[in-house]
């Protein structure tokens, strides 16, 4: 391969308190959380807009309950909170959610169905972090980091380098997050990562002029109802809002048509005509890091898209005019660079509903529901350990980038323990920042832990131990 020498060049440089890298699912979260604490916080976001895989590629936000429902004679309990809760607060004020609903059918999956509506998502972030005094950078791309060699083996982060159509810059920092899903920040700061490709990437698309009736009638029709919820919807209350099917009791072209492509049968909505998200799946040969096999999913997946359509209005009684009014920008994916840190949690951790002396967080849902269920409608704990890379100071990582266990990590991923994650991660990148630490190190692994568990139940964090 040919090379080229860059000369060298002064750039602007600034510095803040914290920088979270990336604002999706867990980045927004930090941000707000670091921001409430008092640091000077800057978020850094590739894309226009915040949310990330909670208005690209999901299909509701799982889960703030634990699974009760599943287990007859378990207390129902609120396990997420804090921030996370507030931001469905904040949507319901603007007629974005249909709150947490209960499941009908499909409640040895999931209790509760938050389907959400995207782009009042996106907008109610902006709002929040606006008014928190965060330091928003969209459209604006992590392009390395500064990196400072410790006395032993590991090192800190000093700042990270950002690229935007203003031009290139330095960001300074105590503290950082690495909220990029991919792995980013922790991949430029010389942190240990695999890249199983264990996943499929996926690309979701909303379908305008549709029937949720026509669909329920299609899917009861062939006795294939899965998951069935009913809420709000277009401000009439009691209407359907979730739906899954079997696509095993599905006719033959629709099964065998969707199969090929990739394509769940679970959808959500909050508006009347409309389905929110209809997810296709391609598995890529190699990681989704790999930008030319990447370009490819993405033509890939567009196809599939187009086919998807073609699908419902040739068997679903009311889409016979459906059309594509919403997808993702770029493919979304499940887990890109898995990075090793302080402690690995176990799917017996999950399953065993297992908490720690240093948890920052609980949880009660697993995707992979009935086929694996935390016991006995428990939840487990995700210990600050889980969220510190290798050697490096300073950093944290959240959401995808945690858990080895494929299995684990079909729970640990899912877009509500993500906000939770990023709720710790951003409070304790604050708390070491703005002086919590003594004799200011600012280093992750010197932060007391009473110190943050005190902060995050002051921030509304449930705890269970």
């Amino acid at each position: 391969m040919a090379t080229y020498q860059e000369s060298a060049r002064e750039i602007p440089a600034r510095e803040v308190d914290v920088v979270i890298a990336g604002g999706g699912t867990g980045g927004a979260v930090a941000a707000l959380a670091a921001a409430r604490r008092g640091a000077r916080t800057t978020l850094i976001e590739a894309k226009g807009y915040l949310g990330g895989i909670a208005v690209e590629g999901g299909t509701a936000l799982h889960s703030f309950y634990n699974l009760w429902t599943a287990f007859p004679g378990v207390e129902k309990r609120h396990v997420v909170r804090g921030i996370p809760q507030e931001i469905v607060d904040r949507l319901a004020e603007a007629g974005g959610t249909t709150g947490h609903v209960e499941m009908i059918e499909g409640r040895d999956y999931d209790s509760i169905c938050t389907a959400i509506d995207t782009e009042i998502y996106k907008r109610v972030l902006f709002d929040m972090l606006e008014e928190a005094g965060v330091d928003i950078c969209v459209n604006t791309f992590l392009a390395g980091a500064i990196v400072e060699q410790g006395d032993g083996a590991g090192h800190r982060v000093r700042g990270v380098l950002a690229e935007s159509r203003s031009g290139r810059e330095a960001i300074y920092a105590r503290s950082f997050v690495d909220a990029t899903g991919y792995g980013d920040l922790a991949a430029h700061a010389g942190a240990s990562f695999t890249e199983p490709n264990d996943y499929p990437v996926a690309n979701s698309v909303s379908l305008g002029n549709v029937s949720l009736e026509g669909f329920y009638d299609f899917l009861t029709a062939h006795h294939a109802l899965a998951e069935f919820a009913r809420g709000p919807r277009s401000g009439k209350p009691g209407q359907i809002v979730r739906l899954r099917g079997n696509l095993d009791k599905l006719p033959a072209g629709f099964r065998d048509g969707a199969r090929e492509i990739g394509m769940a049968t679970t959808t959500t909505t909050i508006h009347d005509d409309y389905m929110m998200f209809i997810k296709l799946n391609y598995q890529m040969p190699v990681s989704p890091t790999d930008r030319n096999a990447a370009a490819a999913a993405e033509a890939e997946l567009r196809r599939r898209q187009a086919r998807a359509v073609e699908l419902f209005r040739q068997y679903v009684p009311g889409c016979e005019r459906a059309f594509i009014a919403r997808t993702s920008p770029s493919l979304c994916i499940r887990r890109g660079r898995l990075i090793a840190c302080d402690y690995d949690i176990t799917l017996d951790d999950v399953l065993e509903g297992r908490h720690f002396a240093d948890d920052v967080m609980v949880y009660g849902f697993h995707d992979s529901a009935p086929r694996l269920q935390i016991k006995e409608g428990r939840t487990y704990g995700i210990p600050y350990r889980a969220l510190l890379p290798v050697g490096v100071e300073n950093l944290y990582v959240t959401g995808m980038m945690i858990t080895s266990d494929h299995d684990a990590h079909m729970s640990t991923r899912n877009t509500v323990s993500c906000m939770a994650q990023g709720q710790a991660a951003g409070t304790a990148a604050a708390l070491c920042a703005t002086g919590a630490i003594s004799q200011g190190s600012h280093a992750s692994r010197e932060l007391p832990y009473d110190v943050l568990r005190q902060a995050l139940e002051e921030d509304g964090v449930y705890f269970e131990t």
